[in-house]
């Protein structure tokens, strides 16, 4: 079953939204995850059924669970949060596909590097109120500038999943 969106303004409910990270460090032996505690976003469905907006993560909102890990990577060695204290996803398009399949496209900027970003998404949820999407998608941390790799303990690529319910805006 295909659900519908209602054209409109629509907000990020920061309450009921995640945006969380995973990237394998110690050559591959360790997962270190991390959650965003702050994210906001907008964004505007149009009468055509295509879809524009931004999320915003605040990077020093990124809690690992360690709070040294957590300083080091909002340090000038990785996400540089003193001069880009946030990271990006500007929505040009938003276009459904096949049932409730969403294919975005925008750019994605962390430490002030922009690129062009396209993922499916999945629409779980519409009603005229509120609306909920959820992603996964790799990012190669090398493009953004992130490149701190003591003794090549950080390879390959870091994984972001997202869960996000945005609710209608007052007219």
């Amino acid at each position: 079953m295909t659900v519908v969106v209602e054209t409109g303004i629509w907000r990020l409910d920061p309450a009921a939204s995640a945006v969380s990270l995973r990237h394998k460090t110690f050559w591959g032996l360790v997962t270190v995850k991390g959650a965003f505690a702050a994210v906001t976003g907008q964004g505007e469905v149009r009468p055509d059924g295509s879809a524009a907006g931004t999320v915003t993560l605040d990077v020093a909102s990124l809690d690992t669970g360690n709070a040294k890990r957590d300083e080091h990577l909002r340090s000038a060695d990785l996400l540089g949060a003193d001069d880009h204290p946030e990271i990006t996803f500007a929505v040009r398009s938003a276009e459904r596909l096949d049932g409730d399949d969403v294919r975005v496209t925008g750019q994605l900027t962390v430490r002030g590097v922009s690129r062009p970003l396209t993922l499916t998404a999945r629409l779980t949820s519409a009603t005229a109120e509120a609306l909920a999407l959820e992603t996964e998608f790799t990012v190669d941390r090398d493009q953004f500038g992130v490149t701190w790799n003591q003794l090549g303990m950080m390879r390959g690529l870091t994984t972001v999943t997202a869960a996000l319910r945005f609710t209608r805006a007052a007219a």
